[in-house]
Parts: structure tokens; sequence; C-alpha cells
């Protein structure tokens, strides 16, 4: 392939990675393979993809539903939760952006961390941040971490899990007993975007929302869904009180009518889904396993269809980016503008077994 121009200052100018195609130009992308996106690579399929073309000029002309509910049910109906439980937003950002702003005063977030956290409080002394440990890889002990809220005297706690950008998970149970020590606290916020890869039958906490009124799930369906361009997501809680705030606050038509006929799909394409999953989370254990025979690496465990690695060899995160951009046509996220992390680490997500080999080969050819 032909050596890529890149335009770097985009890199100065955000806190997440740079769109690709801003990047590289529209005509260049193709010849890319893009590792920063987290985001099911099997899911939607060709055939709903197909219907969404069919049925797009329609849905370009029409409004979406004023009545928020219509989308809930759908919803709920695939994450078999009560309706009534469930916000849908444009996006888990918008969600995030209001939690954050109207409905936490200040927060105990474990770092590094999703910068949207960081970036959407009222005032970043807002956030009390957790250093996780690197000689841990990164792993957050709940138990130390209740401890310490305490201490700190802390209202609101923040857990991403699988954590963001270090791929750790959590099982079922110690989040419970985390949330048993926690019912002082006003909110818990949980973010699950990537649980559906952590490979474990039912990881969630939804099923437990009526018995944790403090209790608030985010998930970005941007990311096990991989539709980023529809901006959908969504929060869950069986707390009125949070819910009738956050729709107070909600334009009347915020998601658009291509994202509410998606999600109208989601029921009778569930089974592909689950499929697709699966498929993920065998993708990354192959991908960890490779990654762990490339010397000059050190590749955290991984809960998740993502991997965070440490460059060892005293390359740079961003100056392997770069590398990896202009000679291979693989980009990869620079870590380094996380909080909590080094100028040492990336982010690479399974783009499928295939793709997943050229990284590998060219991270072994640069290790060299």
């Amino acid at each position: 392939m032909k050596k890529l121009i890149i335009n770097h200052n985009l890199f100065q100018e955000t806190s997440h990675s740079p769109a690709l195609t801003d990047i590289v130009g529209k005509e260049n992308t193709d010849q890319v393979i893009d590792f920063c996106f987290i985001a099911n690579p099997y899911y939607p399929t060709d055939e709903m993809i197909t219907k969404l073309k069919n049925q797009f000029v329609s849905l370009i002309k029409a409004y979406p539903s004023s009545n928020p509910k219509v989308a809930q049910i759908e919803l709920a109906k695939v994450l078999n939760i009560n309706p009534d439980h469930l916000i849908i937003g444009n996006g888990a950002t918008e969600l995030i952006t209001l939690i954050q702003q109207e409905l936490v005063e200040e927060m105990a977030i474990p770092i590094p961390t999703f910068s949207e956290y960081l970036e959407k409080l009222n005032n970043l002394n807002d956030a009390v941040l957790y250093q996780l440990k690197e000689n841990n890889d990164y792993q957050l002990n709940l138990q130390e971490f209740a401890q310490w809220i305490d201490e700190q005297k802390i209202s609101s706690a923040l857990i991403i899990n699988p954590g963001n950008p270090t791929g750790q998970f959590m099982p079922v149970q110690e989040m419970l007993d985390f949330l048993n020590k926690m019912t002082h606290l006003k909110m818990v916020l949980v973010d699950e975007s990537f649980i559906d890869f952590s490979g474990i039958d039912n990881p969630s906490l939804m099923p437990y929302l009526d018995k944790y009124p403090n209790l608030m799930i985010v998930r970005s369906m941007s990311k096990h869904c991989g539709v980023p361009g529809l901006r959908l997501g969504y929060c869950c809680s069986s707390n009125e009180k949070y819910f009738q705030k956050i729709k107070h606050l909600l334009p009347i038509w915020n998601i658009n009518t291509i994202a509410e006929y998606f999600l109208g799909m989601l029921n009778e394409t569930d089974s592909l889904y689950q499929d697709s999953v699966k498929q993920i989370v065998s993708d990354i254990k192959l991908l960890y396993q490779n990654l762990k025979e490339v010397s000059g690496y050190k590749v955290y465990p991984t809960g998740s269809n993502f991997i965070l690695i440490k460059i060892l060899n005293g390359q740079t995160a961003r100056n392997l980016q770069i590398r990896l951009l202009e000679d291979y046509g693989l980009y990869v996220r620079d870590c380094s503008n996380k909080i909590g992390l080094d100028e040492y680490h990336i982010r690479i997500a399974s783009q499928g077994k295939e793709k997943d080999q050229k990284l590998i080969d060219a991270l072994r050819e640069l290790s060299m």
C-alpha cells in the first residue's frame, strides 16, 4: 500500500480518537483497518443492512415517534426488563452528559476511564479520582474502592464494567457485594457498554434494578450492536425521580427514524446477535493469545472485545500509532491522553481474525 498522508493536527483537538475519514480522507478509508473502533464487526447482518437500505427514503422523509415509549418497548423486549425502567438516548453520551450534570454532585471515578465521565461533570473538581494500579493490571478491587469512598465521604461512584480502556471485568457477585455496601450512596453509575463481550453468562446488573434504587446502568449500543453512526444508547434504573429529571431534559425527537427502525429489528434478530457475540469472544481470545507471543509488549488480560497493551521497547504510543497508520494502514488507539496512563499504552479492538492477524504481524515486525 502507498504511504498515507495523515492530518496530525486532529489528534490534538479531541480527547477521543479522531474519525478515520477526517485523518486520512474519505478516499483512503478503505486502505485502513480501524482498531480504535470498539464495535461488533458481525452485526448488523448483511440482511439487516439491506432492509435498512430499502427503507431509507421513507425513513428520512418521516418524523420519528413523538412517544418514546414505542422505542422503549421494542428495546425492553430484548433486554428483558420493564420498559418503564429504560430511557433511550442519542448515543450513550447524551445520557452521560445529563446524568453527570444534573444528578451528580461529586463522584468517585477509578482511572484510567472513558473521558466523557470526567469531561461532562459540571466541574472537574467534582471528580474524585481513584488511581488503579498498573502492577495489578489496572484491576479495580471493589472492597478497597468501597472503603475509600466512605473514607472520602463521596456521594456517588462510577464503575465501568468491563473497564475502558483496561478491559478488566468484575463478576456479578462482586458487583452485588459492592452495591450492598453502597446503599447509602446517592448513585452508583455502572457503564456496561462492553459487558456482552465478557464471555460470561448473565453478567449484567439489569435483573437487580428493582433491588437497588440508587443503581443507574448506562450502555452504548454503538459497541455491542456495531452501529455508532445511528447514535443509540440507553440508561436503566428503577429510580423514578432520576428518570423524571432526565426525561424532562430530553428533546421530543432525540432519536431519528433510522435508529428507531433499527430498534424494531432487534428482537427478531436476537439469535443472530448472540451468535455474533460468541464469534467476537472467540476472536478476542485468539488475539490475546497471539499478542502474548509478540515480544516488546505487555498484554493486559481482558474481559471485553478490546485489549490494553503497554509498549516495552522504548517507542511511545503516539509514535507506534503513527507508524502503524502510515506504513501498515492500521489505526490503533493511543492512550497517552487517558488520565491515569502514561505515554506507552495503546488499545486495540478485535476486527475479526483475518484483520487481527495483520496487526499481529505488524507489531511483530516493529518489535524486531
